[in-house]
């Protein structure tokens, strides 16, 4: 590696032993060409140029307060893997549209380069098994991250299926049916009403099927209404305490 100008070497130190906030912005300005250039390698990538410039910016921050000048090596040897790397981890962590395990990210990131290097070699797509090779891990391993790259960036529902008559991706898609949860809330509700007593029972029948009054029900059935009243307020609240997943 090169090593630092004696003016460079001088600012570093400069800044290292007295660190200001104009020292570093300094540093980072005289930089900021490099850290443009590192970004503009990853576009096409599924990220705004302006987003990777960000991230290399902040990047170069961290490589200027983390060289040491003494070290004897240049300060864009330093700079490049520090930024790149930064630039790596805003695409791990911060690009996924879902939740994926650390290991499958980075393994994705490890297929892509090692994909585009046996390409070259090979004139052709590698398969799994030169993959899992290359990577030193097994088939299932490789199949098991590249089935994740599919959480990177779903599809859109908006996407188009047939140009000639404009349907799109979310028109393919069965229409969500609400009469399903009508059937299993019925369903539940006649499980839990057999397990009732006969006349608790045949009071909310009457009360929710019927529509009858509680004077009604309490004529019929041969009670008064206070006590109609009071089962009903004591069976609803045993109903509720047998639901589960918010079914009522």
């Amino acid at each position: 590696m090169e090593p630092v100008a004696g003016e460079d070497l001088a600012r570093f130190r400069a800044y290292r032993d007295s660190p200001t906030p104009e020292g570093r912005n300094g540093l980072v300005s005289a930089h900021l060409g490099l850290a443009r250039s590192l970004a503009r390698r990853f576009v096409g990538r599924g990220e705004p140029l302006d987003d990777l410039e960000q991230v290399a910016f902040e990047g170069l921050v961290k490589a200027v307060e983390r060289f040491d000048p003494d070290r004897g090596s240049s300060f864009a040897a330093f700079a490049v893997p520090t930024v790149v790397g930064e630039i790596k981890r805003h695409f791990r962590d911060h690009t996924w549209a879902t939740k994926v395990p650390r290991g499958a990210k980075e393994l994705s990131t490890r297929i892509t380069a090692s994909t585009e290097a046996l390409s070259k070699q090979l004139h052709r797509t590698p398969t799994v098994a030169e993959l899992a090779e290359a990577l030193g891990v097994s088939d299932d391993v490789v199949i098991e991250a590249l089935e994740a790259r599919a959480a990177y960036r779903p599809g859109s529902l908006s996407a188009p299926v047939d140009r000639e008559d404009g349907r799109t991706l979310g028109d393919s898609l069965p229409i969500d049916d609400t009469g399903y949860a009508g059937v299993e809330a019925r369903l539940t509700v006649e499980g839990l009403l057999a397990t009732l007593p006969d006349r608790e029972r045949r009071i909310l029948e009457l009360r929710y099927y019927e529509e009858l009054s509680q004077d009604q029900i309490a004529k019929q059935v041969g009670i008064s209404q206070m006590h109609v009243s009071r089962l009903l307020r004591r069976v609803s609240d045993v109903l509720a305490a047998s639901t589960y997943d918010g079914v009522p």
